[in-house]
Formats: C-alpha cells, structure tokens, sequence
C-alpha cells in the first residue's frame, strides 16, 4: 500500500508528488485522462504539465481510481470547482483518512471551502488544507519552500505534517483551516487586482496600496468567518499574497496583467480568483461585509466594468481612518 498519494497531475500536485517521493516516501500520483497516466508511466515525466524533471523512483503514476485511493494520506490536487465532482465520485466513504486539500478558493455552488467540501461529502474523513507561497516549477526544482498544513484534528494533522515534510519543502502545522484556505483562496482575488493595476499602468505605488488595502478585506473577510487573525498574518495569508502579486509565475496576476493590458487571456488557462471574486462578492452582499477591491474584481472578470472604472470607483470613495 501506498502511503500517500495524490490525485490530480496537473503542474503542482505532480511537484508534490516529485518532491516526496525524493524524500523517501512511496507516493502515488492519480491522473484522471489515461492516455496522460500511460504516458507519464512510460516517459517518467509530466512532460505535458512539468517538463524537464524526471520521475524519483518511489513515485508511480496510476489512472485507476481505487489503487490511488489505497493511502492513508491522499492530496487533493484539482481545481477547487472541480473538487466537489471529484469527490463525488469516489464511492469509498474514505473512513479516517487524512483528505489533504491542495486546492485555493471558494466552491461557487455551495459556497463552502475545500475542507467544507471534503466535509460534505466524507464526512468520516479528516479534512485538511495545505497551502502558501509556493510555485510549481520551484518545487519541482527542489528550491526552499514552506506551507502551512491546517487541520482541526491536531493529532492527525500532525502525522500529515511529519509525512510530507522533507529537506526542502518545510511544513507548519495549524488547527485553523477556515484561516487557512480564506487566505489561500482570497489573495487571489488580490493577484488579480494587482496584476490589472500593473498592466493598466498605474505603478507600483498603486500595487502596493492594492496589496495592503486588499489584506485588510482578507482580514476583515476571514474573521467573519472564524478565522484566527494569525493564521491571516501567515504563510497562507500574507505570504501567499506576496507572492502571487509579484509574480508573472501566478496565473492569477498574468490574468490580472491582461485585463489591464485590454489583451486576450488563455480561455483553457484556470484562474481560480476569478470564481471565488464572485463567490466571495455573493457572500460579502448577502453578509453586509465591506470589501470593495473584491467586488471591483469581480465585476471586471464578469466584463461588467472596465479597470480604469474600477479604480475610478476605489478612489473615490469616501475617505476614512486607516
């Protein structure tokens, strides 16, 4: 039996699953398509998601369903829209198994995060979330990295901590994973912005105000929620939000950076900032909580507004304390 396994080989589960299995640790990697499985199996290499880095030995790549399913840790490392329908299909009710989450945002239909939608449905499951700064490619490349494990169960999240950690990717542990996942999935809302002020020209100055301004929503968001204003100042908070809006490597600022730019954006590309700007806009309606970049995001990934409008708006409104 494998010990762990990861189900998704897109860039960044492949990265996970790369880096354990360097460390030791027999992993399993679960491709959905089987002709990517097979060719995966066959090159020893995700040469279509994460090319020039050969496969470690301990990592075996799988289209069936229930081999991957056969661990006691299992990464979830899909889309977090696609989350639920992966989940759904999977009959093993999954009984004590640590359910990592490597996806970021919020679910649109249910309006639940990921370690909501592993709740619902196995509930007999212990839910978590990994998240943080972190890119694909400098996993893969074995650069330093650290993220943030969050799961309620401690005991448990603990043995997930010890089990993926290895001499590079440095793991913290937290028991607050609604924290956890709101700054994992709201800093790209942020990315977003951030990306659309550099692209529309506006400066750095700008970004920087973007950024500060857009961590205090996160904030004022996630304790709404329940979560702990510490874990917000974290990795998967703050960190997180470094990273992703200042650098082209996030999707999410590429994104925003075309929406400035008024240039066409890869349609096949997933951008999960764009669904949960317009969850996170539903809830901050219904909830009556203020967080107006969020909203000016999305509204200009809905083509309701144009950038410009949007920062016209921002500045514009009344001033107030800090």
């Amino acid at each position: 039996m494998s010990y762990i396994s990861v189900l998704g080989a897109g860039a960044f589960g492949t990265a996970l699953a790369m880096t354990i299995a360097r460390a030791g640790q027999t992993v399993t990697l679960w491709a959905r398509d089987p002709e990517h499985a097979a060719t995966m199996a066959q090159e020893r290499a995700n040469s279509s998601r994460l090319p020039g880095f050969p496969f470690p030995d301990p990592l075996s790549v799988t289209n069936s369903l229930e081999d991957a399913l056969d661990a006691d840790i299992i990464l979830l490392a899909t889309p977090m829209q696609a989350l639920s329908d992966l989940l759904s299909t999977i009959e093993d009710p999954l009984t004590g198994k640590v359910l990592v989450a490597c996806s970021k945002g919020i679910d649109l239909k249910t309006l639940r995060g990921p370690t909501g939608v592993i709740s619902a449905h196995k509930p007999d499951a212990i839910p978590a979330v990994l998240t943080g700064p972190s890119f694909a490619v400098d996993i893969a490349k074995g650069l330093p990295t650290a993220l943030t494990l969050a799961c309620a169960d401690e005991k448990r999240g603990k043995e997930a901590q010890y089990a993926l950690a290895t001499p590079r990717l440095r793991i913290y542990l937290s028991t607050d994973p609604i924290g956890a996942e709101l700054g994992g999935g709201l800093k790209n809302v942020i990315a977003i912005a951030s990306g659309a002020c550099i692209g529309a020209g506006l400066g750095d100055s700008a970004r920087a105000a973007l950024m500060t301004r857009g961590f205090a929503e996160m904030q004022r968001f996630g304790i709404h929620a329940g979560a702990q204003p510490e874990t917000l100042t974290g990795l998967s908070g703050f960190g997180d939000l470094v990273l992703t809006c200042s650098s082209e490597l996030s999707r999410n600022y590429r994104f925003g950076l075309s929406l400035g730019r008024q240039e066409e954006f890869d349609p096949k590309m997933t951008v999960e900032g764009v669904a949960t700007s317009q969850a996170v806009a539903r809830i901050a309606r219904e909830q009556n909580i203020e967080m107006p970049i969020s909203l000016m995001v999305a509204e200009i990934g809905a083509g309701d507004i144009s950038v410009l409008e949007a920062l016209d708006y921002l500045l514009n409104r009344p001033l107030k304390k800090e």
